[in-house]
């Protein structure tokens, strides 16, 4: 586990209230029944306090033999410098990493990379969260099989790597909770599914692709 999830644990006197405060709202949060969630190690050194989770998007058994399947996954770090941070302008900061397999065609649309983005940027803006300073790539891979696996299709594997600073509400604050439900729902728009209803609902028009397959068995 990571330190600073240690340091919550066993040292909440010595933890900043607001990053204390802003990770259990993370861990309160409510999402949608296709997303689990879990704790993984947070990195030591980009800020004194950090917490990290693990997300996917699952199937339930839609795996060959009746196993659930992953259609998407990432992680979600909180890092949190009480200082504050010249670069971040803030004194949080989110770093997000969402992954998943798309139809190859999908893969070969020009525009991609654009509406990769424009579906994280609009996930936070339907959820009315406030942030700034954001960065990121859209890299995409395409895999072909040979040999022992020629019967399988070409694949194309997208990934988003994203960062912003969340804005601080009363205390300095922020509201992970929401941020996090933005990315689960970038999560669930890389998988393929339909978007939940969102209050207050979305503004302005988000690009789509139609829709995609999920993984193939490894």
């Amino acid at each position: 586990m990571a330190a600073a999830q240690e340091h919550l644990a066993d040292s909440a006197d010595e933890t900043p209230i607001p990053f204390r405060q802003a990770v259990e709202a993370l861990r309160a949060a409510r999402l949608r029944p296709e997303i689990e969630t879990g704790p993984t190690p947070a990195p030591k050194r980009l800020a004194p306090y950090a917490y990290a989770l693990e997300a996917a998007v699952v199937e339930r058994g839609a795996g060959p033999d009746g196993e659930d399947r992953d259609l998407a996954d990432g992680r979600l770090v909180v890092l949190h410098q009480p200082a504050g941070d010249e670069t971040w302008q803030g004194t949080f900061r989110v770093v997000t990493l969402a992954r998943a397999e798309l139809e190859p065609e999908m893969g070969a649309d020009p525009l991609l990379p654009e509406v990769s983005w424009s579906w994280l940027t609009g996930a936070l803006e339907a959820r009315g969260v406030q942030y700034g300073a954001p960065s990121g790539t859209v890299t995409r891979a395409g895999s072909y099989y040979f040999g022992g696996l020629a019967a399988r299709e070409p694949a194309t594997q997208i990934e988003i790597r994203a960062s912003w600073t969340p804005a601080e509400g009363p205390g300095g604050v922020p509201d992970l909770a929401a941020h996090l439900s933005a990315w689960c729902d970038l999560l669930c728009q890389v998988a393929g599914l339909p978007p939940a209803p969102v209050d207050p609902p979305p503004r302005g028009g988000v690009v789509a692709l139609p829709q995609r397959r999920g993984p193939q068995a490894r």
